[in-house]
């Protein structure tokens, strides 16, 4: 379980993923080798990855909600085959183990043949698919992520940590230069690797190593993810709540389900349910609990409905092996 010293590094990275370990420190009241301890040991443990990630707009690519049904009895390669596609940025089991629900990065042509969208439904183990496109996701990086184990960060601390993240890119940002990718590569491995190791695996100089981040991150073609495995950390039931909204209070709605703690996502998607809430909670009480009050005091909410995840396969970079945070390139589920 969790201390209040974990729950505040958790947070630190949140809000600034490469933040240092001597101002993680501070922030957590705590020595800088202690800050560095106990962060490997989170992810050591599979609880938690750091990440640098190429902007998925970089390549013209929109997000699309799946939500695949299939023969229980032949589910399993299908999802584990779609886990490790790396179009794929989240996928997990729903509904009993008879749904995959994942998220898609593709053009927003995809009339090509090689296209997932042709391919899912040939597949003999697939009985239905609903594709949805996401619209817009709510909240603003570093005060949007789930917080349930417990947000331990004032709002000072907060808003002085995000104020040194590069605001959003207007538009969509520039794709990376060719001699990029041995620095791309190590931060997709670990988005908290040094400038001195970068500066090994890249053979440039600290300097043009530190330039080239402040380039990449301010113009948006660089960002940050921080995955939380929260069964690891005692949370162990998510759940997707997929909410119809009026057009008129979709806006506000959304954003008030970012700021609950329970909710790592919320975004704006094509079809009936035109709201999709990610939650995370301890237990079924807990999860009721949450219904019967937040989402209950939201007004401009006209019906919902509720999908349970049955067992994680992939965060945005990492798949899920023995209830551990793994890269994709290894581990087998």
């Amino acid at each position: 379980m969790l201390d209040i010293v974990d729950r505040k590094i958790l947070r630190a990275l949140q809000c600034a993923p490469r933040l240092p370990f001597r101002r993680i420190g501070e922030v957590a009241g705590v020595s800088e080798q202690t800050a560095a301890r106990r962060y490997q040991a989170l992810r050591r443990g599979g609880a938690l990855r750091v990440l640098g990630l190429v902007n998925p707009r970089v390549y013209g690519s929109a997000e699309w909600v799946a939500r695949i049904r299939c023969r229980p009895d032949r589910i399993g390669p299908l999802a584990d085959a779609l886990a490790r596609r790396p179009d794929i940025a989240y996928a997990h089991l729903a509904s009993g183990g008879s749904e995959i629900f994942c998220v898609i990065r593709a053009p927003l042509d995809t009339e090509r043949d090689d296209a997932l969208f042709r391919q899912l439904p040939k597949s003999a183990s697939v009985l239905d698919v609903s594709i949805d496109l996401l619209l817009h996701e709510y909240g603003a990086p570093g005060t949007a992520e789930w917080t349930g184990y417990g947000d331990s960060l004032d709002a000072e601390q907060v808003r002085q940590l995000t104020a040194e993240r590069p605001p959003p890119a207007p538009a969509p940002p520039p794709p990376p230069a060719d001699e990029d990718a041995p620095l791309l590569d190590a931060l997709a491995e670990d988005g908290r690797t040094t400038h001195t190791r970068l500066a090994e695996r890249t053979g440039w100089s600290s300097t043009r190593v530190a330039r080239r981040l402040e380039a990449l991150e301010s113009s948006g073609t660089l960002e940050y993810e921080v995955e939380l495995l929260p069964e690891r950390l005692g949370y162990p039931l998510n759940a997707h709540i997929w909410l119809r909204v009026a057009p008129a209070h979709l806006e506000r709605v959304g954003e008030e389900f970012a700021r609950h703690a329970e909710v790592p996502f919320v975004g704006a998607v094509t079809g009936e349910y035109n709201l999709l809430a990610s939650v995370i909670t301890r237990d079924p009480d807990d999860f009721y609990r949450y219904l019967t009050t937040r989402v209950a005091a939201t007004s401009g909410v006209d019906a919902y409905s509720v999908s349970m995840r049955a067992r994680p396969l992939k965060k945005a970079a990492s798949l899920i092996s023995r209830g551990r945070l793994v890269p994709a390139t290894s581990g087998q589920k």
